[in-house]
């Protein structure tokens, strides 16, 4: 099977849990956004992307990878997406507030994938970090790699 594990990271939290999603997947490649054009993507079996959230959303460069995806491009490429996160338990009232109302960057990614043809084979998921820079919360490496393996079932 051909897997490709794509992301962009800011802090670095991103690229390491993307790692652990390629170890889960069994050594997939794994490849910055910047580094992958979508002509790349022909006789891909399973794609997942992933982004920090920022700003509510995925950073600028995944936005406009997946928006640079022909219409069907991914025509039955198994597909999903990851973002790393700030937990709801770790941040104060006001931010609590701000990040119940906003959106992360998984969900929005998954749903451009499958908008190119991908079939969701995992919904979304996003991996804790304990403040905006990281670190990663405890687990969260194992909790990616083992996420990741289910897409392989589905």
């Amino acid at each position: 099977m051909k897997a490709l594990v794509i992301y962009d990271s800011v802090f670095g939290n991103t690229e390491t849990i993307a790692r652990a999603i390629g170890t889960g997947l069994g050594g997939a490649e794994v490849v910055q956004v910047g580094s992958v054009a979508v002509d790349g993507l022909h006789g891909l079996d399973l794609l997942i992307v992933g982004s920090p959230t920022r700003g509510w959303r995925p950073t600028p460069a995944v936005e406009a990878f997946l928006a640079a995806i022909p219409a069907d491009g991914l025509g039955g490429v198994r597909i999903s997406a990851f973002d790393t996160r700030l937990s709801l338990e770790d941040v104060s009232g006001f931010t609590r507030f701000i990040v119940k109302i906003g959106r992360y960057a998984a969900p929005p990614i998954a749903a451009a994938l499958m908008k190119k043809g991908g079939v969701l084979c995992q919904p979304a998921e996003g991996f804790l970090v304990i403040t905006d820079k990281g670190p990663l919360k405890e687990g969260e490496e194992a909790r990616a790699a083992s996420w990741a393996a289910n897409c392989l079932h589905h």
